[in-house]
């Protein structure tokens, strides 16, 4: 395989992989003057995939901003006390019915990292957290949920407004979706005061 592929796989840097084979940390071959064959097992071993946590906090909007840094010192903390080294925090802003979040996905596809850890459920995703939870596993991964309590409404009402917001995009295009997203919202508002 190639040490560009071997690093990947390694959940490393081009640059780290290189720096092991030229210390014979790895074994390999060079072909040609600019590829290099790597013929190390291709496995993450159990042990190594289990020493990495990595904590993830998302919010649904940037005027929850200060949410974030909140909900990264309670996970620490929970980490330190179940006594998880935490190897990174993770933050991120969007909505959890979102399925493009980079930070998130690349945790996800990062097998280096053993353990996830989050407050809620739909920290990770509004739907299918059980797919994602039934996946990691099968990797000798986890994502472990410190709160299984429901969250409030107002997360709620955020993603909501982006599914709607998605469909009428969609069907309107984006300039005119958000005025229609946003007049939806007023009525569902409107509906909530008087009802």
């Amino acid at each position: 395989m190639k040490l560009s592929e071997y690093a990947k796989q390694q959940g490393v840097r081009y640059e780290t992989a290189w720096r092991w084979f030229r210390d014979g940390k790895i074994q390999g071959r060079r072909v040609g003057a600019h590829t290099i064959l790597i013929d190390e097992p291709t496995t993450v071993s159990a042990s190594s995939s289990k020493t990495h946590t990595v904590v993830y906090t998302r919010v649904s909007s940037a005027e929850n901003k200060v949410n974030l840094d909140r909900q990264a010192e309670r996970l620490v903390a929970y980490c330190a006390a179940r006594g998880y080294p935490v190897s990174r925090v993770v933050k991120e802003i969007g909505s959890g019915v979102n399925d493009n979040r980079p930070r998130f996905l690349a945790l996800l596809a990062d097998p280096s990292v053993g353990r996830i850890v989050i407050e809620h459920k739909d920290r990770g995703t509004r739907f299918g957290f059980r797919y994602i939870e039934t996946l990691l596993h099968t990797y000798g991964r986890e994502i472990e949920v410190v709160n299984h309590a429901e969250n409030g409404t107002e997360d709620l009402l955020a993603d909501l407004t982006s599914i709607v917001y998605s469909f009428c995009a969609r069907l309107y295009g984006p300039r005119r979706a958000k005025r229609k997203t946003e007049r939806l919202v007023q009525e569902l508002e409107g509906d909530g005061e008087t009802g």
